[in-house]
C-alpha cells in the first residue's frame, strides 16, 4: 500500500477520499486554488499545497502544478477524484512516469474508452447491445446527415471525447441535422478540445441504468448492481437510486454480466461505471464507460456495504479483489439526491453567494457527502454541488419517506442562493415517480408544468 495519497480535487469529493485515506491509515495531502484557501478541503488534510488561481485551467487542470505538489510532498499516490483529470490519460501517464500511482485505470484503457466512438466499438466486439449508430467519429456533415437519415429519427449527436452529460444535441427533424451537427462539433472542440463527434439513435423515452464494476489488475471482476439515474436535466443526473426499481426479473444479472464482460475485454482495472438505456419493453442498450468514481456511488455503498474508495486503493496497489460475484448481496433500498446551487425556476441557472445558514440532515441510515458550512462562499468558476444527501430504507416507499424528511430538514441558505432542494422534494412526491414508471424525460415535464 501506499504512504501518502495527493487528492487531486475538491469539494465533498476530496473529502470523500480523505476519510478513506484517514481509516487505511494513509497521509494526505490537497491541493487547492485560491478561491479554496478558506476550505474544509485544505483545513482537513495533513499537508496542502495551493496549485494556482481559481480558474480550474490554472489549478485543479494544471498537470505539472499537481505533480510538483506531488514531488514537495513526497506523495506515492494520487487520487483523481471525479470530474478535473479522472479521466485524462495524459495525466494518468504523467503520474506513471512520475513513479506516482495513479488511482484509476490505465492510461491506454482510459484513452480506449474515453473515446465514446471507440468504446462503442469494442462494446460490440463483446457482445453488448448497442443502438444504432457510428461505430467511428464522423468527420464529415455530409456522411454523418446520410447516417441520421438511414438510422431515422430522433438522433443524438455526441461528442466522441464527452461526458459528463455534456456535449450533446439531440435532432427530431432531418433539417435540423446540419445547424445541430455544427454547433455540437464546435462546443465538443471548446468543452473538450476535441471536435469528433458520432450519431446515434434517440430513445424519447428510456430509463437511464448504469452498473458499478470494480476489476483489479489479475483479471478479476465484480458487478455491484444496478442504480436508476433517469431523473435528470439536460443529462445532467440529479436523483440516482439503487436497487434500479421495476426492472424485468433477471435484467440486472444480464446487465451485470454483460458489463463484467466489457470491463474484462477493455483490459479494466479499478471502480468503473457501465451505462445503459432501458426502453419500455426491458430492452437494453450500452451508452458509455466512465472510467472514474461516479458522483452517484454512495448509494451502492449503501446497500452494499462496500468501500468503493477503499477498494480503488487496494487494487491500485495490486491487491486481488477481495470480494466474489456471489459474496456481493445488495440489502435495502438507497437515494441520493444532488444539492445544487442553482435556481430551478431560472432554468437552473447557477446561484454563487455566501451562505448564511448551513444546517445539514441528520439520524438513523442518513448520510451526507459535503463540504459546505456557515460563511461558506459558493465559487462561481467550478460545479455547483453543494452536498449529496443519501439515505437507506429496508424498502423504496420508506427511503422515499426518509429522503423526505432528511429534505424537510436541510438548510442551505444566503443572499441570492437557491439549491435544487424543494425540486427534489417535488419529484419525490410525483405520482410518476412514487409508482417508479419514471424515465428521462420526468425533469422537462415537471419544469413545463405536467
Amino acid at each position: 500500500m501506499f504512504t501518502t495519497v495527493l487528492i487531486a480535487n475538491r469539494g465533498e469529493i476530496a473529502l470523500r477520499v480523505m476519510r478513506a485515506c484517514r481509516e487505511l491509515g494513509l497521509g494526505t495531502v490537497a491541493v487547492y486554488s485560491t478561491e479554496d484557501r478558506d476550505s474544509a478541503v485544505v483545513r482537513m488534510a495533513d499537508r496542502a499545497v495551493h496549485i494556482g488561481p481559481g480558474p480550474a485551467r490554472r489549478s485543479y487542470l494544471n498537470i505539472p502544478a499537481i505533480i510538483e505538489a506531488a514531488r514537495l510532498t513526497r506523495a506515492d499516490a494520487i487520487h483523481p477524484g471525479y470530474g478535473f483529470l479522472s479521466e485524462n490519460p495524459d495525466f494518468a501517464e504523467v503520474c506513471q512516469a512520475e513513479g506516482i500511482t495513479f488511482i484509476g485505470p490505465p492510461a491506454a484503457v482510459m484513452e480506449r474508452l474515453g473515446d465514446k466512438a471507440v468504446a462503442r466499438s469494442m462494446m460490440v466486439d463483446a457482445g453488448l447491445p448497442l443502438l444504432p449508430g457510428s461505430r467511428r467519429a464522423l468527420e464529415h456533415a455530409p456522411e454523418a446527415q446520410a447516417f441520421a437519415d438511414e438510422i431515422g429519427y430522433p438522433v443524438i449527436i455526441k461528442a466522441a471525447a464527452g461526458g459528463g452529460g455534456r456535449g450533446m444535441r439531440i435532432v427530431h427533424e432531418p433539417d435540423e441535422f446540419l445547424r445541430a451537427y455544427t454547433e455540437t462539433r464546435a462546443s465538443a472542440q471548446v468543452i473538450f478540445g476535441d471536435g469528433r463527434v458520432y450519431v446515434e439513435r434517440y430513445l424519447s423515452s428510456a430509463r437511464h441504468v448504469e452498473i458499478q464494476v470494480l476489476c483489479d489488475q489479475h483479471g478479476n471482476a465484480v458487478y455491484l448492481g444496478a442504480r436508476d439515474c433517469s431523473v435528470q436535466r439536460r443529462h445532467q443526473k440529479l436523483i440516482e437510486e439503487t436497487p434500479a426499481p421495476r426492472l424485468p426479473e433477471g435484467l440486472v444479472e444480464r446487465m451485470g454480466r454483460a458489463a463484467v464482460d466489457g470491463a474484462l475485454c477493455a483490459g479494466y482495472v479499478g471502480a468503473g461505471t457501465f451505462e445503459f438505456l432501458v426502453d419500455a419493453s426491458g430492452a437494453y442498450y450500452f451508452m458509455e464507460v466512465n472510467c472514474r468514481l461516479q458522483v452517484e456511488h454512495p448509494v451502492t455503498e449503501m446497500v452494499t456495504g462496500i468501500d468503493l474508495v477503499a477498494e480503488q486503493f487496494r487494487v491500485a496497489a495490486g491487491e486481488k479483489l477481495a470480494i466474489s460475484q456471489d459474496a456481493v448481496s445488495p440489502r435495502g433500498v438507497a437515494i441520493e439526491c444532488r444539492i445544487n446551487a442553482e435556481d430551478p425556476g431560472r432554468g437552473f441557472a447557477p446561484t454563487p453567494g455566501v451562505l448564511a445558514e448551513c444546517q445539514l440532515p441528520a439520524g438513523p441510515f442518513v448520510r451526507v457527502d459535503s463540504h459546505v458550512f456557515p460563511g461558506y462562499r459558493i465559487p462561481s468558476v467550478y460545479d455547483s454541488l453543494l452536498a449529496k444527501l443519501i439515505v437507506w430504507a429496508p424498502d423504496r416507499d420508506s427511503a422515499i419517506v426518509r429522503m423526505r424528511c432528511a429534505l424537510d430538514e436541510l438548510r442551505i441558505a444566503g443572499p441570492g442562493v437557491a439549491t435544487t432542494a424543494s425540486f427534489l422534494a417535488q419529484v419525490l412526491t410525483h405520482p410518476v415517480f412514487v409508482a417508479a414508471r419514471h424515465d428521462t424525460s420526468l425533469v422537462g415535464d415537471l419544469v413545463a408544468g405536467g
